[in-house]
């Protein structure tokens, strides 16, 4: 079960409580690192998810750069790995991830419609048949630990094996992370609005 809201375990690190190694971790994997440390005037706060992973430089440093593969130079397309994610983050019910996800999701080109099928009813709209597959291999993933071989094969019709391989690691990915977000009670960041996005089921009692 999720930490409720008001149970937060966990506090993020504030920017000024970051030692040196945690401060190098961070420049040398987020682009943003200096914004959000440089304790300047109208400096941007730093994300609640970047003060979690304060606490343990080392091992952030290594999921950040792990992670920044599946995000910045990734073999599936970004709207391909979205749909992996915002499936990920409806069947934890991770607000905090799918509040994120929501808006990388309209970048990567999902309409409404589809964000609010991904929220609910699947099959209230229409899917490319590589984007139905997608996510079927992510909800197989997530309940049988296994993507099946008809799913599979469908899969490997349109991808190569690059893209293959990713698919689990970002479904193995951000199941990690909401059962970090979920474990710590993780706060929504305060430019995270719930009412941008369709709600998911339970989402008020989610981390």
């Amino acid at each position: 079960m999720s930490a409720r809201p008001g149970t937060r375990r966990l506090a993020p690190l504030a920017a000024h409580l970051w030692d040196e190694e945690a401060v190098a971790m961070l420049r040398g994997r987020v682009r943003q690192a200096d914004r959000f440390l440089s304790g300047a005037a109208g400096t941007p706060p730093l994300p609640n998810v970047l003060g979690i992973l304060g606490h343990h430089p080392r091992l952030s440093g290594a999921w950040l750069g792990y992670n920044g593969v599946l995000l910045e130079d990734p073999a599936l397309g970004p709207r391909l790995r979205e749909l992996l994610i915002l499936r990920v983050a409806r069947r934890t019910g991770s607000q905090y991830e799918w509040l994120q996800h929501v808006r990388m999701g309209r970048a990567a080109g999902l309409s409404d419609a589809h964000l609010e099928a991904l929220a609910g009813d699947l099959e209230s709209v229409e899917w490319t048949p590589l984007e139905r597959l997608l996510l079927d291999a992510a909800d197989q993933l997530l309940t049988d630990h296994h993507i099946g071989d008809a799913t599979w094969d469908g899969l490997a019709a349109h991808l190569d094996a690059r893209q293959l391989l990713e698919i689990p690691f970002v479904v193995g990915s951000y199941l990690c992370l909401a059962m970090v977000f979920s474990s710590v009670g993780l706060e929504l960041d305060a430019d995270m609005d719930p009412a941008s996005a369709p709600p998911l089921p339970g989402m008020e009692e989610r981390a």
